[in-house]
């Protein structure tokens, strides 16, 4: 395959994901179904995302461009890819980048996610037949010549071991922050709110620790909340939520809530399912400077880099962990 015909089977796959063919349909159910965490309205916005970020003929057109994609690579290579399972799809960017180079990817997806992006690499071989011996599936991925996986810490130390004879990017937990003012605006609050719940912050790019100004007022944030009051209709939210507010209450720990997120003073950058970490602070500029040399942190929300609501937004050019993953595949 050429890269012409990549882009148009891409572009192609894209248009059935925006679509509502039934057998697509069925699939969204099966994988809500087999995952409680992969809610209808979250597999959607997952594939919405995808579609109109990554999927479009101008942008894969450009993304190629812009690094010089050739119809066939000079040393095609076989790229073992370890997908992760926190929200749905969250492997295929690195798929992508894979195949858009023409390179093949020997796939193993996680067990929570793997529903969806299996069905959608069987659409791509009826859209395009040629596109087949892309993509392998495997349970155990040997015999690959570089490897791209995704995982926790203690994970990442097994990556680690297992691939250090070959090309390899190991990607670990990460999670996001936000830098309040106390100025924002009810718009950018709700933004905010975006921030914290899709997905029920499950992903690297939730936010889950906020810094705010000393005699910062938690009232109209936490009224922003509330458009998510619905999580607590959800048993495996609901679980975590009783769990977390419950150990709260047993050590007598100051919190505040609306039904929703539980906000706890904490300096940690990650916080448990239902769970948002807050500090204060008094220098903006000293906290961004922390954050800097913070490897753990995926986004910083509330700058005019990164303003709120556009965590789960990720660009087609936009790295998990800041690793240019086209740059790995072109230099492996």
């Amino acid at each position: 395959m050429n890269l012409q015909q990549r882009i148009s089977s891409l572009v192609q796959l894209g248009a059935y994901m925006a679509g509502n063919d039934e057998e697509w349909m069925a699939v969204r159910e099966k994988a809500s179904r087999a995952n409680g965490w992969f809610t209808p309205e979250f597999i959607d916005l997952a594939a919405g995302n995808i579609v109109r970020q990554f999927l479009q003929e101008t942008t894969l057109t450009r993304f190629a461009a812009q690094y010089a994609v050739g119809d066939s690579p000079t040393n095609p290579r076989t790229v073992g890819i370890v997908m992760a399972g926190n929200i749905p799809l969250v492997g295929f960017h690195d798929w992508l980048c894979t195949y858009l180079t023409g390179h093949k990817a020997m796939v193993k997806p996680s067990s929570k996610d793997d529903i969806l992006f299996r069905h959608l690499i069987g659409v791509l071989g009826q859209i395009e037949p040629k596109s087949t011996p892309y993509t392998l599936f495997t349970d155990v991925l040997k015999g690959a010549d570089a490897y791209i996986a995704t995982g926790s810490n203690n994970s990442g130390r097994y990556f680690d071991y297992y691939f250090a004879r070959f090309p390899h990017i190991i990607r670990r937990n990460r999670s996001s922050a936000a830098l309040l003012t106390g100025k924002e605006s009810r718009e950018e609050l709700d933004r905010l709110a975006d921030d914290i719940h899709l997905y029920f912050g499950m992903g690297c790019r939730n936010v889950t620790r906020l810094y705010v100004p000393e005699g910062y007022d938690f009232v109209p944030l936490l009224e922003s909340f509330e458009k998510y009051r619905y999580f607590f209709d959800h048993p495996k939210f609901r679980s975590n939520y009783d769990y977390q507010l419950a150990i709260r209450i047993l050590n007598k720990e100051f919190y505040m809530t609306r039904d929703t997120m539980i906000l706890v003073e904490n300096p940690s950058l990650f916080a448990p399912v239902s769970v948002v970490h807050y500090t204060h602070y008094s220098d903006p500029e000293a906290v961004k400077e922390e954050l800097r040399q913070n490897s753990d942190l995926q986004c910083l929300t509330g700058t005019p880099e990164f303003p709120f609501g556009i965590a789960q937004e990720p660009r087609i050019s936009d790295f998990a962990d800041g690793v240019d993953t086209m740059k790995f595949l072109q230099e492996m």
